[in-house]
């Protein structure tokens, strides 16, 4: 991203935040947002760890990259 709101900056992520919204958003009707906060956050926890992407090969995201992340060793 450059910063200086090309098109291709928000291609990534429009696409996701449609899902967020259509999917979790604007199915229930929030009392704060507290629990709108809540209620995303269960979504988006789901959403990496529960379920399956076509464009990963039906894997989630944490199985399809939690593998490339670097393992941290425990202070002894």
């Amino acid at each position: 991203m450059d910063g200086r709101g090309a098109w291709r900056d928000n291609v990534f992520v429009e696409p996701f935040w449609k899902t967020v919204k259509y999917e979790r958003v604007y199915l229930y009707a929030y009392d704060s947002v507290a629990e709108a906060r809540d209620s995303i956050m269960q979504y988006l926890d789901w959403y990496n760890r529960s379920r399956p992407h076509s464009s990963l090969n039906r894997k989630t995201p944490d199985g399809a990259y939690g593998m490339l992340l670097p393992t941290v060793k425990m202070a002894a």
